[in-house]
């Protein structure tokens, strides 16, 4: 049990960021989980069309533990060509014993209210406003108009990102583990893929792929 472990137990020290990313929906095999698997050589593909995005990505979950590999180092542009079957006999010569990858499924514009503040002292009316301010001077009366005491509320655009994250057991050759995230307001690559990965540990410990802390 402690040998399987190592796979993602590293992601629980993750910082999740900036952005704030969710579980949409998940599904894992019934009959495999991830703790009953002892990856030691796991491949990381970032399935986009950017290739400076797919490295960032890659070397981003790379980093975490040297059981991780990218897989732009693997597969590229000398092997892009060859079959399924021969690029996964390149991975099984490799030793790879596991993958997991990562797609984007779509970008989505929305758009959200942010609403302002107010400190309340217009509530009541003018007599509340002006109630026990006699006696104020000028500089405290005038400072009630200040930026602080009003702010107004307004719309924001921000763009969600739906996010497909697979485990594949390349032992038997099927997927063992799937899910999709959303992530609001990503400024940051890195800080995203950190918060995707996040999410999907404590989803798969909540589901019973990962054994509870």
């Amino acid at each position: 049990m402690k040998k399987c472990l190592p796979l993602f137990i590293v992601f629980v020290f993750i910082s999740c960021g900036t952005s704030n990313t969710s579980i949409v929906n998940s599904w894992r095999d019934p009959d495999v989980t991830v703790a009953k698997e002892s990856f030691k050589k796991v491949l990381v593909v970032a399935l986009v069309k950017d290739e400076a995005s797919r490295r960032i990505t890659e070397n981003r979950i790379a980093s975490i533990n040297p059981i991780f590999r990218t897989s732009y180092q693997i597969l590229n542009n000398t092997n892009l060509q060859f079959t399924q079957e021969q690029k996964l006999q390149i991975l099984k010569d490799e030793n790879f014993d596991g993958v997991i990858t990562m797609r984007l499924v779509s970008a989505e514009k929305e758009t959200n209210y942010v609403p302002g503040t107010n400190t309340g002292l217009y509530y009541g009316g003018f007599d509340g406003m002006y109630g026990g301010m006699y006696g104020y001077g000028f500089g405290n009366w005038y400072g009630m108009y200040s930026v602080n005491f009003y702010d107004p509320g307004y719309y924001q655009e921000t763009t969600a990102y739906m996010v497909e994250t697979n485990v594949f057991s390349l032992k038997d050759n099927k997927l063992i583990w799937t899910g999709t995230t959303k992530s609001e307001y990503a400024t940051d690559l890195g800080l995203t893929v950190d918060a995707i990965m996040q999410a999907v540990v404590k989803e798969m410990r909540k589901d019973g792929s990962l054994p509870p802390k």
